[in-house]
């Protein structure tokens, strides 16, 4: 991405949302495949209507409850400020701040900054994995996500992902633990920690890689299925890592009071904890329920936000919204099934949700100024682009946007606002 813009709202949480998603949309995929991409609606709502007046590429489907999707639009009255903090960065993907507020910021193309409240770019800091497979056009892969350790304070640890480049030419997925030098020049101790053994094939298309800790410091990580037809039923199978999300110790183990799956599996993996994706892009913790929220890539159209459960299963790709790219139905065309759960909300078209940081649910400090934002309280961001805007976000789970249907929050899906700035 040329030229990017690191965007900051007044509590410093607009951020993450809007440093994961790529500018333009991509019309060809990461293997090679021709996509339709994302696509602004073309007309402004009116108060009530739905944002997303286009048709679906779904032929038929219907949402499983009222509001699943194409919620009506509602102009918010919130107030907020934008800013850019930071320029020229070589497509970042993922943000952390530090206990200081500082910013560690990665970049695709295999860098990791420290970048200042007040815009200052570090060096790229030394010492980082070798082997990380990127390339500059329709790729997913590169230096992918960072997390900032909940005891960075005494310990200086951090976690990545990024995708290696394999001896046999393919790639996958890889999260390592490393410590901050105390020269912040470097980084010490470098070591994979936890590596996606099914995600070798060939193409670089899709990894997942969001990594989020919980309160009792375990770490979860989003895995992809890859993609590829003959890969993405391992989705459904316990013994594979594909289609996942895992909940694992620092040093990569399998973390305890993990859920069991039913039906019993004696070839489960330990580390599971919900299973069923595609393409998971973020993950928040609601900071009030506590509840686990996760949006992910759809084919075109069928793009979610989920809520997630340990031990369920989301369904992918046996249940799914919208359509293959090649237009046919998707695994039979299915979007419901006894055992397999629902999207909370769901995109048709596609909008290509990214990160998903949740806004504080108490009035928050930003300098000297006291800011509360009833409205968008205890609200979760999503970030996407499209053609036409190259960041945008709103509040709540699921957003209203040039490329977007509606803003709304868990509350019966009842409209929270979304106007376009």
């Amino acid at each position: 991405m040329k030229n990017s813009l690191l965007k900051t709202a007044a509590v410093g949480v607009l951020s993450l949302g809007l440093l994961a998603s790529p500018t333009q949309a991509q019309n060809v995929n990461g293997n090679g495949q021709q996509v339709a991409g994302t696509r602004p609606p073309a007309t402004m709502p009116a108060s009530g209507q739905p944002w997303e007046q286009r048709a679906p590429y779904g032929k038929g489907q219907k949402p499983a409850v009222v509001g699943q999707t194409r919620t009506g639009a509602v102009l918010t009255k919130t107030p907020f400020t934008e800013k850019v903090v930071a320029s020229g960065l070589k497509h970042p993907w993922a943000l952390a701040f530090m206990p200081d507020g500082r910013m560690l910021v990665t970049e695709k193309v295999g860098m990791l900054r420290i970048v200042t409240q007040d815009g200052l770019v570090g060096d790229t800091l030394k010492g980082l994995p070798p082997r990380i497979a990127y390339r500059p056009e329709q790729s997913d892969a590169g230096l992918l996500d960072v997390a900032v350790d909940p005891q960075f304070t005494t310990n200086r640890m951090l976690y990545l992902t990024y995708v290696e480049r394999k001896r046999n030419g393919g790639t996958g997925l890889v999260v390592a633990s490393a410590k901050l030098a105390t020269d912040e020049f470097h980084l010490e101790n470098v070591k994979k920690i936890y590596q996606v053994r099914d995600s070798t094939s060939n193409g670089y298309a899709h990894y997942g890689s969001r990594l989020l800790f919980d309160k009792e410091g375990k770490l979860l990580v989003s895995i992809s299925e890859r993609m590829f037809e003959p890969t993405r039923l391992k989705t459904q199978q316990l013994s594979s890592q594909l289609g996942k999300i895992v909940r694992i110790n620092t040093d990569g183990t399998p973390a305890a009071r993990n859920p069991r799956f039913h039906p019993d599996s004696t070839r489960a993996l330990p580390e599971l904890w919900a299973v069923g994706f595609r393409n998971p892009q973020g993950l928040a913790w609601h900071p009030v329920t506590g509840d686990l929220w996760e949006d992910e890539h759809g084919t075109q159209g069928g793009d979610e936000v989920n809520l997630v459960r340990p031990g369920h299963n989301y369904g992918w790709p046996v249940i799914a919204y919208g359509v293959e790219y090649d237009w046919k139905p998707i695994e039979g065309g299915i979007t419901q099934k006894k055992g397999l759960e629902q999207p909370v909300y769901y995109w048709d078209p596609t909008v290509a949700p990214a990160a998903a940081p949740s806004i504080p649910a108490r009035p928050c400090r930003s300098g000297k100024t006291i800011c509360s934002w009833p409205a968008w309280r205890a609200s979760t961001w999503c970030a996407w682009s499209s053609r036409t805007t190259k960041w945008w976000a709103k509040s709540a789970c699921c957003s209203t946007s040039t490329s977007a249907s509606a803003t709304c929050r868990w509350a019966g899906w009842q409209p929270l606002g979304g106007d376009r700035r």
